[in-house]
């Protein structure tokens, strides 16, 4: 189980090596992803809170990275965190996830990445529920929902 005090390290040091790799240009995401996609996706944006497909949706089955489709999320591990943003207390694999210390806006974060295409996926806070206390705030368009 992933703890705050892993991503810390992570963030601070070397990220999980990831299984595989997947890298395109701008112009080749351009062409598979929505405009929205791509600016939250590839540009580090943010989608308004509480409009996201998957904001309140609990359906059982994996969630996987809107670039690339690898699975990233189960949605045992989905909560309700009241912040307008799908939000889980564990991704599928250690691996999976990249952790990137973020500055921007005057505020002192932790970026989440998918590891294999690096498509910005939002950020891990330590106020989630037991065991791990983690809540990964993910935009739902950064998201798929996967066919079992």
């Amino acid at each position: 189980m992933i703890k705050w005090i892993n991503i810390i390290q992570f963030k601070g040091k070397e990220n999980p090596i990831p299984p595989f790799r997947i890298e395109k240009t701008d112009d080749q995401w351009k062409s598979l992803l929505t405009e929205e996609e791509f600016y939250v996706t590839r540009k580090k944006g943010t989608e308004r809170a509480f409009t996201g497909e998957f904001c309140s949706s609990f359906e059982a089955g994996l969630y996987g990275c809107r670039c690339c489709g690898t699975p990233l999320f189960n949605s045992n591990e989905k909560f309700e965190s009241g912040t307008g943003w799908p939000s889980f207390t564990q991704p599928l694999e250690e691996n999976l996830i990249k952790y990137i210390k973020d500055n921007s806006f005057g505020m002192i974060r932790v970026e989440v990445q998918c590891n294999i295409c690096d498509a910005h996926l939002g950020h891990v806070f330590p106020d989630g529920p037991p065991p791990s206390e983690l809540r990964y705030c993910i935009n739902s368009v950064s998201l798929q929902k996967l066919k079992e």
